[in-house]
């Protein structure tokens, strides 16, 4: 699944904006696989705060990405 469309569901069904760093982060946190991203350094320069992450997961859940 795209991050675009991991975003506009997010932005659809609850309608803020996601940042693509935060979509990575929120997969590191439940273990899915990640390509090196040639612009990242060692450290997270925005993490996927905390309140945001709980939709993110949804939306990894309604493409099937993850299980419930």
């Amino acid at each position: 699944m795209t991050y675009t469309k991991i975003q506009k569901y997010v932005r659809e069904k609850h309608g803020f904006a996601v940042k693509s760093c935060w979509i990575a982060h929120a997969k590191e946190l439940c273990g899915l696989p990640l390509r090196k991203a040639w612009n990242r350094g060692k450290q997270r320069k925005y993490p996927c705060p905390d309140e945001k992450f709980k939709n993110i997961k949804e939306a990894f859940i309604f493409f099937g990405l993850l299980n419930k």
